[in-house]
């Protein structure tokens, strides 16, 4: 009988430098594929030199092309670290910003401020108020932050407290419907295009918005590491090394509540990235370190959004698909892969 030969492991700056090659070369195809396929010269033309470049193809890149794909990258890796936290944090694959109800909060946030406008600003809200959008974004989710951050101080049960995320997310829907149902024609449909997701409609005011607070994010899950290496063996063994439960707590959340609910104000409800990508990357780096896993989670999840975006604009097309439908359709598919050929999937430690 042969034996069996271990599968060697690869190091860790060669995945990260074969990840940065793939991150680069979508990062381009992003901004060259499109309605209009755009020369590669062209590109570096615009975005490098001001002489020798086609005005409109110039006018693509620099107002449309570009912004989005900034939006794509941010986007992937705010979803994909807040996801890495909360899983973390209650120990449980499922864990995310949107089980928890963090992400709904944003959205009925968005929801009051959107279908609280008369017919005439609704069509036109989510492009005239950068910082009003993300403000009642960042409210909604701190609010229900704050809810489970209470339930969770009082009930040690880390499937309880799951459980009651679901109820918060489902009494939020239920008070997001209401309001649907009494709002206008005009109002509703500006919010139901926004429920869809895009990529595309974020301004460049929002994105001088989004791109700090994003930032701000990813900076508190830095400063918290330690933290969540320690919880990975429980909340005892944490207290044992010295760790604050309850200051690290409040600051994991408010990172999650920070890139969750500014993604949602100005991208809208985005799924599948948050769960998905921090499992991806526990199987490619074989490992449970947030040293590697935080940088992991972005780098890849950027990866991940930035092919959804391609996909979503059928290259050479004029329609453009609701970025929600190509993550569900991409991710599922990986999810279910994944549970079914690696066993250690249900398991975040």
């Amino acid at each position: 009988m042969k034996e069996s030969v271990p599968h060697k492991k690869l190091p860790v700056p060669l995945i990260f430098s074969l990840l940065g090659i793939l991150f680069v070369l979508l990062f381009v195809a992003d901004i060259l594929l499109g309605s209009i396929i755009i020369p590669v010269k062209e590109v570096f033309h615009s975005l490098f030199s001001t002489s020798e470049t086609n005005e409109t193809y110039r006018t693509i890149i620099l107002s449309f092309r570009l912004p989005k794909a900034l939006t794509a990258i941010m986007t992937g890796a705010a979803l994909s670290l807040s996801g890495l936290q909360m899983q973390t944090v209650f120990r449980n694959p499922l864990a995310g910003p949107y089980v928890l109800g963090i992400s709904a909060g944003a959205s009925l946030g968005v929801a009051l401020f959107v279908l609280g406008f008369s017919s005439v600003l609704a069509a036109g809200v989510f492009t005239t108020g950068a910082w009003p959008l993300a403000l009642v974004a960042w409210a909604g989710s701190f609010l229900v932050m704050l809810l489970v951050l209470f339930v969770s101080m009082k009930v040690n049960d880390i499937m309880t407290i799951l459980i009651l995320g679901i109820l918060f997310t489902s009494a939020v829907s239920a008070i997001v419907s209401i309001l649907q149902y009494f709002s206008n024609e005009s109002m509703l449909k500006a919010f139901i295009v926004w429920t869809m997701g895009s990529l595309g409609n974020v301004t460049k005011a929002q994105l001088s918005v989004l791109a700090p607070a994003i930032l701000a994010g990813i900076l508190l899950a830095f400063l918290k590491i330690k933290d969540l290496n320690a919880f990975l063996l429980g909340e005892n063994y944490a207290r044992s090394l010295g760790v604050s439960i309850k200051s690290s707590r409040i600051i994991i959340f408010l990172s999650t509540s920070l890139l969750a609910g500014t993604i949602t104000a100005f991208c809208g409800p985005i799924g599948f990235i948050g769960i998905a990508v921090p499992h991806i990357c526990r199987v490619i780096f074989k490992t449970a370190n947030h040293l590697i896993l935080v940088p992991a989670v972005i780098l890849t999840g950027s990866i991940v959004m930035l092919f959804s975006d391609i996909v979503s604009q059928l290259p050479g097309m004029q329609t453009t698909l609701p970025i929600n439908s190509v993550t569900a359709l991409i991710g599922i598919p990986v999810i279910i892969w994944m549970i079914v050929k690696n066993k250690k999937f249900v398991s975040v430690s």
